[in-house]
């Protein structure tokens, strides 16, 4: 069986959106899943070796998309996604988790299409 990619989901402070998202999928056998915020004041903050470690990034917003690229610009950057999932939800919110579902599971399918011909 080939590696589990690993997919790095972004918002804006770690706190709502990406650590929901690193909450629901963190058993998921497809892939490894890490979250991580822009701001100083996140939980976590994103870093250099998020992204190497990265094989796609998921972010909120096309902001926090146009931000790595500007902050990381030196860095060969894996290819980034935007979810579009507006900061009005709480940490596990029903609504959140439908979405986040939604998204990285059509982000996975779109990356790694051959990984979902043996289980489906």
């Amino acid at each position: 069986m080939p590696q589990r990619p690993n997919i790095l989901v972004v918002c804006g402070r770690n706190k709502k959106r990406s650590r929901t998202a690193e909450h629901i999928f963190k058993h998921d056998v497809r892939f490894a899943i890490r979250s991580v915020g822009l701001s100083p004041q996140s939980n976590r903050t994103i870093s250099e070796n998020d992204l190497l470690w990265a094989d796609v990034v998921l972010v909120m917003e096309s902001d926090h998309r146009a931000k790595i690229k500007d902050t990381f610009s030196r860095n060969d950057l894996p290819p980034i996604d935007v979810l579009s999932i507006p900061d009005d939800y709480e940490f596990m919110e029903e609504e959140l988790i439908e979405l986040l579902t939604d998204g990285i599971n059509d982000a996975f399918e779109r990356y790694y299409p051959e990984e979902n011909e043996d289980g489906e």
